[in-house]
């Protein structure tokens, strides 16, 4: 994979922040691309969703592209994109996992070229016309697989139905998605019970959301007890919750360099993790909104 530099500007002062964008743009203009389509072609993604602790980093900033970028890249980067995207599915469909994280991405991306095949005619689209509504139909065509898509069974071996209550309630405390908590809980009824376990509930909304956002959307049972579950699905259409990735691009403030947490790359600071930095998705859009 190549690497390439870039600057990150969380949790700066506002003017600092964007002082620090500009630094970056510089950077990258030194070696050569300054746009976020050449920054998406350089970076080897393709390969990067083979790998299950980076395969959702990916995800993500696909659907962040496809929300609010996709007019930025250009016919090159439009076609790696796609390819990607292709392969994202063909993955899923093969191994069956993580289909929800693919259907809300073609979910926002079939929302946006449909608004922006209908404005055609100001030239918001980069190619042919023709490409992009054979584009939006694959991508129909992909939802339609997606929805269909069933879990094979299989009648072998030990099934979530034969674990103890310990060890499935374990299984549920490791989840960080609310959603993936409700799907397991359709499974069995001991499990429909575990899932409706309060506390479980609070953690959720004690790792995604602070204290403060409590108070101002709290819901109360008629006995006067927080309704945990009900308060976690509220809270996430106001605030965003806390995202977790199992392998994230690093930048090195020392090298300028852009790479994997779990690759690494042979820094030659005295200290090297002090001038590591993580990426997320949304800060590797915003290096490019200036």
């Amino acid at each position: 994979m190549k690497k390439y530099s870039v600057m990150k500007s969380r949790n700066t002062h506002p003017k600092r922040g964007k002082r620090i964008i500009l630094e970056m743009i510089q950077i990258l203009n030194r070696h050569g691309y300054c746009t976020l389509g050449e920054a998406f072609n350089r970076l080897d993604f393709s390969s990067a969703i083979q790998d299950i602790r980076r395969f959702t980093y990916v995800v993500k900033l696909l659907q962040l592209i496809a929300k609010s970028q996709l007019t930025s890249l250009s016919g090159v980067a439009q076609k790696n994109y796609f390819n990607i995207l292709d392969k994202i599915v063909q993955k899923v469909l093969n191994d069956h996992q993580n289909p929800r994280l693919i259907k809300d991405l073609l979910q926002d991306l079939s929302s946006t070229l449909c608004i922006l095949i209908r404005g055609v005619g100001k030239s918001v689209l980069v190619g042919n016309i023709n490409i992009w509504i054979c584009r939006l139909e694959t991508i129909l065509r992909w939802q339609q697989q997606l929805q269909n898509l069933q879990v094979t069974k299989v009648n072998d071996g030990l099934t979530l139905s034969d674990l103890p209550l310990h060890m499935l309630n374990n299984i549920l405390y490791r989840f960080s998605d609310g959603w993936d908590i409700v799907t397991l809980g359709q499974v069995t009824p001991t499990l429909s019970m575990l899932s409706e376990d309060r506390r479980l509930w609070k953690k959720l909304c004690q790792y995604h959301f602070a204290e403060k956002q409590f108070c101002r959307h709290l819901i109360l049972s008629e006995k006067g007890h927080v309704e945990w579950k009900l308060m976690y699905f509220a809270l996430q259409k106001h605030y965003p919750p806390r995202e977790q990735y199992g392998d994230t691009l690093h930048f090195c403030r020392h090298c300028s360099i852009l790479f994997w947490k779990d690759s690494g790359h042979p820094c030659t600071a005295a200290d090297p993790d002090s001038c590591f930095m993580p990426v997320s998705p949304q800060h590797f859009i915003d290096l490019f909104k200036f």
